[in-house]
């Protein structure tokens, strides 16, 4: 890949940047909400503080997060802070920065979009291949329809479903939580598989919900390839039917999928959030449900620009190793 094609592609990286920033700054501004003044009055109301002593406070909070500077100076000040990769401090749970609160959620939310998101690839495009291939068995070509019709249904209702009739009815996995209550977190053996049974919902609803999506894109592939040439001449060569599905028919319909895996990471990214919140694991997406309730608007920023950059990073990593997977492409 010649340096040309590397630095377009990261200018392109920084320019999502600088527009997932810019979008992330005005959102929160527009409400009219002021978190300062809602937080510290939430304080009030518990007692203690008298109305005096209240705007004093939030006067002396609003001029400490720069909510008295003119909006275009708040926002240089935000992409200067942006820049040098400082989040800033959370307004609901001073004097904790952002970065605090994100490492703290991060390693949740990794733990789950990461078996999820590679659970359903390989699910997915293993049975979306096998339903293509015509010598596939014809109940093994079937396992794939019921994926396909569970397609239609959105993670958060799958994952209402599980609860129901998995935890509730059933009472074989736990509602919600992300340990059992009275616990205290350890590097023991017993936490370990107690912290497992409360992720396999969580998982299973992200899985169930998008492995359909690998079956047809897989199949449609499938379809496609069993023309192409290459297979048909490993065919002639008398070659065994599980070397050319190997070698000669799946490696090459995975190559379209890679692409498709970076794009789908954003929607995974969004469907785990809002099952993190559901099923009330301490990830950043109830970081960022939090957030949103008490417009903690640097939370937000924070949350929502780490997704957003995260994401287009993998995209920008898939992209340069692309010609690593398939030699017969060739960056100009």
């Amino acid at each position: 890949m010649r340096l040309v094609s590397i630095l377009r592609r990261l200018g392109f990286l920084l320019l999502v940047i600088w527009a997932a920033s810019t979008i992330t700054f005005l959102i929160p501004r527009i409400s009219p909400r002021n978190p300062v003044r809602e937080r510290f009055g939430e304080l009030a109301r518990m007692g203690g503080f008298t109305p005096t002593d209240l705007d004093k406070i939030v006067a002396s909070f609003s001029a400490k997060f720069g909510l008295n500077k003119p909006l275009w100076r708040q926002y240089l000040d935000y992409i200067g802070s942006v820049a040098r990769l400082d989040l800033g401090v959370s307004m609901n749970k001073f004097p904790k920065t952002v970065w605090q609160l994100l490492m703290e959620s991060l390693p949740w939310t990794i733990g789950l979009l990461l078996v999820a998101t590679v659970f359903s690839f390989v699910i997915g495009n293993l049975l979306g291949a096998v339903a293509a291939w015509p010598r596939s068995p014809r109940w093994l070509r079937g396992l794939a329809t019921p994926f396909v019709l569970l397609m239609g249904v959105p993670p958060v209702l799958m994952g209402v479903f599980l609860m129901f009739f998995v935890a509730f009815r059933l009472k074989i996995l736990p509602m919600g939580n992300a340990y059992s209550i009275g616990l205290i977190p350890n590097w023991s053996l017993g936490f370990i598989i107690d912290v497992l049974k409360h992720q396999i919902l969580p998982a299973l609803s992200l899985i169930l919900g998008t492995v359909g999506s690998w079956v047809l894109s897989m199949r449609g592939m499938g379809v496609t390839i069993q023309g192409e040439d290459y297979v048909l001449f490993a065919e002639h060569k008398g070659l065994n039917g599980g070397t050319i599905f190997r070698d000669y028919y799946l490696r090459n319909a995975l190559l379209p999928q890679v692409t498709g895996l970076a794009l789908a990471v954003g929607t995974m990214v969004t469907s785990g959030i809002v099952i993190e919140q559901f099923y009330g694991l301490p990830g950043i997406g109830s970081m960022l449900y939090d957030a949103i309730k008490v417009n903690d608007f640097l939370v937000i920023y924070g949350v929502v620009l780490f997704i957003t950059i995260a994401i287009a990073l993998l995209m920008v990593v898939v992209e340069m190793l692309y010609p690593l997977l398939d030699p017969r492409v060739r960056q100009k």
